[in-house]
């Protein structure tokens, strides 16, 4: 697969983003680049300036492990974009078949029974299963109910990058949803990283950025992102306020899935508030009534009865 265009891209935003005092160089008068020029990256990085220029044009095919870990440190890559750098170099040089994640049909997959069962054990907590497209593949009964904007509109297609940019449920459920949004972008991006021959995302990719201008800026700023562990604000229709921590754990069985589990401080209003997500999702729903008939939709009024 011919990736130059995004390896330039990802190189030259890198490149915009180190300034010469953060690199260990002297600013000088009459910059005209907002980060280093390429001559100072190639200095960095110990190579010629035409072999970088080389490299920044998006060829990265054949390029030794030494080299792209110069380039790393000069560019003060962090663990994400470094791995990004080496799944670009890899698809340049076609040296990531044998790590591609094995292609399947999202609509068609279904969770193995003891997946599932693992699933549903999980009672504490939002446990769900999602691939690099943010697709939800399998949950407990939790996480439905903690995700129940995003089933509830079928437009979003049980996907978080949709809900995230398409659904306006979104600017509710995330307090912060800038950085929401951020990170969604940052997922994609190193999904398209690892795996740049998955058509879906492409699809999911071409398709936000037709139709979300926060999507496609953050697109065109090419940042990457491990997402494993952390911190996240909720404002769920039901219970209010949530503060939950996570933690995702890619899934040897299903190379290209990750496990996410949501849980709460102990004793904190936000384990109050998920127990009462839990008995809200095991509440069974009730259609509302229909409304009383008017008495007209059955012809005449009956004559009155008694005195």
């Amino acid at each position: 697969m011919d990736n130059r265009e995004e390896v330039r891209e990802f190189l030259t935003s890198r490149r915009a983003k180190i300034t010469p005092e953060r690199a260990g160089l002297p600013a000088g008068p009459r910059r005209r680049v907002p980060g280093l020029r390429r001559s100072e990256v190639a200095a960095l990085a110990d190579v010629s300036v035409e072999y970088y220029a080389k490299l920044e044009r998006g060829n990265l095919a054949g390029v030794s492990p030494a080299v792209l870990e110069a380039v790393a440190r000069a560019l003060r890559l962090d663990d994400a974009e470094r791995a990004h750098l080496l799944h670009l170099a890899q698809t340049a040089d076609g040296s990531d078949v044998l790590t591609r994640p094995r292609r399947r049909a999202t609509r068609r997959w279904k969770p193995h029974p003891s997946l599932q069962w693992t699933l549903d054990a999980i009672t504490e907590g939002p446990a769900f299963v999602r691939n690099g497209r943010m697709d939800l593949l399998a949950t407990n009964q939790l996480a439905r109910a903690f995700y129940a904007d995003v089933y509830a509109d079928p437009h979003n297609q049980e996907n978080l990058a949709r809900f995230t940019f398409l659904s306006p449920a979104a600017r509710r459920f995330y307090p912060d949803w800038d950085q929401a949004a951020d990170i969604t972008v940052a997922m994609l991006r190193t999904e398209a990283g690892r795996d740049p021959h998955d058509k879906d995302l492409h699809d999911l990719v071409g398709e936000l950025s037709t139709r979300s201008d926060a999507f496609r800026t953050r697109w065109g700023a090419h940042d990457v992102r491990h997402h494993g562990t952390g911190f996240k604000h909720y404002h769920h229709a039901a219970v209010g306020e949530l503060t939950l921590a996570y933690e995702g754990l890619e899934m040897t069985a299903e190379p290209g899935l990750t496990l996410t589990i949501y849980t709460a401080e102990p004793a904190s209003p936000s384990e109050q508030s998920l127990r009462l997500l839990a008995s809200w999702a095991a509440t069974p729903r009730t259609p509302a009534p229909a409304p009383a008939p008017h008495a007209g939709d059955f012809g005449p009024p009956l004559p009155p009865t008694g005195p």
